[in-house]
């Protein structure tokens, strides 16, 4: 990939600079959706939009009382760059789908296989293609962190138990479906699953800011003030995430899960949209490209308005996460847009990020292009 103007990647300016203008006003204003945003967007193998604004860093804590973040010494405030790490959330999932897409290209996995045959605690109805697709009848999520901890224990017992009693039936977007989908893998991989991330895809890409945390906190964006995350994680101490998984259920397995876990650059992750635009690359083969992204998916979401905007009717595929990010890539007009946000720092809930309006943006500059 290369860096180049908007005309260069066949992108109409205007629509592009309405798209780099709401960029840079998504931590401002009365309202701001998030601390800090990073964003890149671009055709082809050119980048036509790069940008950074806000804060990786803002917040030092969150007043319980007052309802309110307290902001850190200004001159403690860390702005966002171009190559400041962000927590992925649920994009997590793409590279556990891969991965998994991985084994089946080699013929150790098949997609209708039953999950059973790997893990015997699931019901014999359940296959890998389910999972996939958040038809196995697993619920969204259960508290994992709940469980019992130390040498011996599980705290998937209660994924277990779920499993056994799984129906296949209708969508129902579930983070224990890929929990379920690291131990498959580890199971018939024989290695963690970062260790078959690293290796089968971010090394073969050159992802190299990209990787399970814990991180050393510098150049990475924040997330949750700490008090506001006792119940589910009694071992802080205050002060605010950072470095270490937001998501609870993927900090009490250790920072490596199915569903939650990886950091990354948006740079990074434009490499794997580009990787997959032009047929997989080192990653993948073209006829598994697209399978995975033609509906409904295989860990990709596919034509999703309520995220993709105008994009979604292009037959666009992404996936979002619960921290503030996205990723879209469209085949059709050979776009992708990277948007990662710490919209949680200092807290969960807020204003939420217009991601389905900034893709219309690259959407209509693509096609006006």
């Amino acid at each position: 990939m290369r860096h180049g103007t908007p005309l260069q990647a066949g992108l109409d300016p205007a629509w592009t600079q309405r798209l780099v203008a709401e960029i840079r006003a998504l931590p401002e204003g009365p309202a701001p959706c998030c601390a800090g945003v990073v964003a890149l967007a671009g055709r082809g193998p050119v980048v036509a939009v790069e940008e950074a604004a806000g804060w990786a860093l803002r917040y030092g804590s969150y007043d319980v009382a007052r309802g309110r973040g307290v902001p850190l010494a200004r001159e403690r405030w860390e702005p966002v760059r171009a190559g400041t790490v962000f927590d992925l959330a649920s994009l997590s999932k793409l590279f556990t789908a891969i991965a998994v897409l991985q084994r089946v290209e080699r013929g150790t996995l098949g997609l209708d296989d039953p999950v059973a045959r790997h893990l015997p605690d699931f019901a014999p109805a359940v296959t890998i293609r389910h999972l996939l697709t958040h038809t196995s009848g697993l619920a969204a999520e259960l508290p994992l962190y709940d469980g019992a901890a130390g040498p011996g224990s599980d705290r998937l017992g209660p994924l277990w138990t779920a499993a056994a009693a799984a129906v296949p039936g209708p969508f129902c977007y579930s983070d224990l479906g890929f929990i379920a989908l690291q131990r498959l893998l580890e199971t018939v991989g024989g290695e963690p699953l970062d260790v078959l991330v690293r290796d089968g895809i971010t090394g073969p890409l050159g992802m190299l800011s990209t990787s399970y945390g814990p991180l050393a906190p510098a150049g990475v964006a924040a997330t949750e003030a700490e008090v506001l995350l006792k119940a589910r994680r009694p071992s802080c101490t205050g002060g605010v995430v950072r470095g270490e998984v937001h998501d609870e259920n993927a900090y009490a397995l250790g920072g490596v899960a199915g569903q939650a876990g990886l950091f990354a650059t948006a740079q990074d992750l434009a490499v794997l949209c580009r990787a997959l635009l032009t047929g997989g690359g080192p990653v993948l083969r073209p006829e598994t490209v697209e399978l995975m992204l033609t509906p409904p998916g295989l860990g990709f979401r596919v034509a999703q308005p309520g995220f993709m905007g105008e994009l979604a009717g292009n037959g666009a595929a992404g996936h979002t996460g619960f921290t503030g990010t996205s990723l879209v890539l469209d085949p059709v007009s050979d776009t992708f847009f990277v948007l990662l946000t710490n919209a949680v720092h200092p807290r969960r809930g807020g204003e939420p990020v217009p991601r389905a309006r900034l893709a219309t943006y690259l959407a209509r500059a693509a096609s006006a292009g």
